[in-house]
């Protein structure tokens, strides 16, 4: 059960952020470390056995077809009904090698879970991603090896960025025999996974005893805080590499346009979220006591969740559509409401209010809709108290570095690339947040390093 507010964990603690002290309630530090305890608890042994037992294993199982990943469900909960977890393991890993961060934080409610059939008859679907973590887990706790590299073909790739993608590719392509070498701006590795994922979706350091696991293969050299536009570019790595493979997300966060946007307390949701992901000790984190979050995507909702989680006494999320247009799903639309975090819509930031250079309050449009499907402001407006705004409007792409001739084809600020991954460049494929019409999850992103690699094995093996 979460915690909140009791007359013992209430103080007028203050904490800085950008310099300036913040008055807020905050909870002890085992309230807070109880409420970032794991959001699903794993099945035990006789759990998952009675759940694995409620599959129809569905011929063309609509699970499956509905997993971006292409993971055989009914395959491997049979396996799992037979009592064989690692086999059961390596039919999830050979499909998505992320298969144990993907079990904790893949949208099973909309994909997976969705589809399966047990929905059409006014009953609960089969726990998915439960029993692949519990099968994926089985494996990584063990250090079971279920992957070796092929004979050395002496080819290089080169891949930007050590998120789901980046490493989805290098993976696959170690596996194959090729020598990677894996770039990434960051100290850690990781990506969203290390510092983009709620802190209690990935407990217990997970993300990186997962990297520790996936890295064992082989052959995949790693180089930390290289940055692509600065300590390398595409053009050069295209010269010093048989291929290219770019993993390198979304590398700044979209302002709201707003005057006074860099006064005290309005915050970027994805840098705070990171901060609390490396956090040793969650309770010195600052936190509001009034927080208004400004966004309706996973981001959102996960500082909006978190903020509760650590102490805030009111938190709101203000979007500017309605509710059936908001990117989070409703399962995390629900988490959200069950944590008393308020989903306020058809809201469009209009001006920031400050105090003594404080954010203190934030007034909204209301909006309203056109027939067109366009939206308008109404002319009315609302005002919420604000210690702490949140700025949760998504992220886009950083393209220094990417191409010195522009000749790498763009749209709507993200990379064009075709069914398998590849660029308009020569050796160079892409996958992840950076390409078009991604959907920003870490189950597509794994399928496009995938995808990504088989096309770059097979291109780098013609004739051979």
């Amino acid at each position: 059960m979460v915690k909140y507010f009791s007359e013992e964990s209430m103080s007028d603690n203050k904490v800085k952020n950008k310099g300036v002290n913040i008055k807020s309630h905050r909870l002890s530090k085992k309230e807070i470390e109880d409420n970032f305890s794991d959001l699903h608890a794993p099945l035990t042994p006789i759990e998952a056995l009675i759940e694995a037992d409620r599959c129809y294993f569905c011929y063309d199982a609509p699970c499956t077809t509905a997993c971006p990943s292409d993971i055989d469900v009914p395959g491997f909960i049979q396996s799992i009904r037979s009592d064989n977890l690692t086999g059961a393991a390596e039919k999830i890993l050979s499909e998505n090698i992320f298969g144990g961060m993907c079990a904790r934080d893949c949208p099973t409610e909309e994909l997976c879970q969705q589809a399966c059939v047990r929905n059409d008859h006014e009953d609960k679907p089969v726990e998915i991603g439960l029993l692949q973590r519990y099968a994926t887990d089985s494996v990584l706790n063990n250090g079971v090896k279920l992957f070796s590299r092929k004979k050395d073909t002496g080819k290089s790739i080169a891949v930007v960025g050590a998120g789901p993608a980046g490493i989805s590719c290098a993976h696959r392509l170690s596996v194959l025999g090729h020598n990677i070498t894996v770039y990434d701006a960051k100290d850690k590795l990781g990506g969203l996974n290390e510092y983009g994922i709620a802190a209690y979706k990935s407990t217990d350091d997970f993300a990186q005893q997962e990297l520790d696991y996936i890295l064992d293969i082989g052959g995949i050299n790693i180089e930390t805080g290289v940055e692509l536009g600065k300590q390398i570019n595409l053009e050069d790595l295209q010269k010093q590499f048989d291929a290219v493979f770019l993993g390198c997300g979304l590398g700044t966060v979209n302002q709201l346009n707003l005057d006074n946007e860099n006064i005290s307390g309005v915050i970027d949701a994805v840098e705070y979220i990171a901060k609390l992901r490396q956090a040793r000790n969650k309770d010195e984190l600052m936190v509001g006591k009034n927080i208004v979050v400004v966004g309706g995507g996973m981001t959102a909702i996960d500082i909006a969740v978190q903020s509760k989680l650590l102490g805030a006494e009111q938190v709101t999320i203000a979007y500017r559509r309605g509710k059936n247009a908001m990117a989070a799903s409703e399962y995390e639309q629900a988490l959200a409401k069950k944590h008393d975090v308020q989903i306020q819509y058809n809201l469009s930031p209009k001006q920031l209010i400050s105090s003594d250079s404080n954010v203190s309050a934030i007034e909204f449009d209301v909006m309203e809709s056109n027939s067109d499907g366009s939206i308008k402001a109404s002319g009315e407006s609302t005002t919420f108290k604000a210690d702490v705004v949140f700025k949760a409007i998504g992220q886009k792409l950083v393209t220094e570095g990417l191409s010195g001739n522009n000749s790498l084809e763009l749209q709507k600020g993200r990379i064009v690339v075709d069914e398998n991954r590849k660029t308009s460049l020569t050796k160079v494929w892409a996958g992840g947040d950076c390409i078009l019409d991604g959907d920003n999850l870490t189950v597509s992103a794994v399928q496009d390093g995938k995808l990504a690699a088989i096309s770059i094995n097979e291109t780098l093996t013609q004739g051979a």
